[in-house]
């Protein structure tokens, strides 16, 4: 990901998500240094994902697949790369927060390895203007 592809990432983030990142935190992610990737296929950007590695834990912050191709297996890829990268960086395991809520998400997350280890209470803003909870999940590298 670089600072060309941020129009196009905060559209898609938009599209996707009732809370979206806005472009200003996707820019923070880069200028942080964060493993920020864009993926293509035949040139054209289908998805993106950002990670932060601490020590020997890698975080996935966000990843998401635009929506005309949710259910093809993007995600997945995606996700088997971060993991791999992560690997390769010296990561044993990694985290990432996921609504309990998302149910699609929840099955890749599980299907890959990754198992609920914690609860973060009232850490997502809600459409009904009230909190929910994250599962804190984690897979060994």
């Amino acid at each position: 990901m670089t600072e060309s592809d941020l129009d196009w990432v905060a559209a898609q983030e938009a599209d996707l998500h009732d809370f979206p990142w806005t472009r200003g935190n996707f820019a923070d992610s880069l200028h942080a240094g964060y493993d920020a990737r864009v993926l293509r296929i035949d040139g054209a950007a289908v998805g993106y994902a950002i990670m932060f590695r601490v020590l020997d834990e890698a975080h996935l912050l966000n990843i998401s697949v635009m929506r005309a191709l949710h259910n093809h297996g993007i995600g997945a890829r995606m996700l088997r790369r971060f993991m791999d990268i992560a690997r390769e960086q010296g990561a044993s395991q990694m985290f990432l927060e996921v609504r309990p809520s998302n149910l699609p998400a929840l099955a890749l997350y599980r299907r890959l390895g990754f198992v609920a280890v914690g609860r973060r209470k009232r850490y997502y803003p809600a459409v009904d203007g009230g909190r929910e909870d994250a599962l804190l999940m984690r897979t060994a590298l």
